[in-house]
């Protein structure tokens, strides 16, 4: 089952890297403002983007695969329909803790795949909002 209880996602929130799959480079974009906000909380931003060299001042990857430092949360900023390869990915690495879908993404198979390799995943909540919530 994915986190719902408020102790679990205070659980999850006191991790540390997370791993921004879809962060963009554009001010104003969810993708942006939220890890922006999540790294002025304190946390280490890892972005995970393609198409940017960096973003907000970081190095950005092209891919999960290609991150060098642990990570503790893949926070996913792509559609649902991505979120098994996403999935993949994350659970190719034995450090990745969490897996976090945003507001309006989901996939339940992926979810239950990543549940049954040991993972925790939060589906259909957006980071920044549970953090003010919870920690703010």
């Amino acid at each position: 089952m994915p986190i719902e209880s408020d102790d679990g996602l205070r659980d999850v929130l006191g991790l540390n890297t997370i791993a921004v799959v879809g962060a963009s480079t554009t001010p104003g974009k969810a993708a942006h403002d939220i890890p922006r906000y999540m790294e002025r909380q304190g946390y280490e931003i890892v972005p995970v983007n393609p198409y940017a060299d960096e973003v907000l001042g970081t190095e950005a990857y092209d891919s999960l695969d290609e991150v060098e430092t642990e990570i503790d949360i893949v926070d996913v900023f792509r559609p649902s329909e991505e979120v098994a390869g996403i999935v993949d990915a994350a659970l190719d690495r034995d450090d990745v803790q969490v897996i976090w879908m945003q507001l309006d993404i989901r996939d339940d198979e992926a979810a239950a795949r990543a549940e049954e390799d040991g993972r925790r995943v939060v589906q259909d909540r957006c980071l920044k909002v549970e953090h003010q919530r919870l920690l703010a």
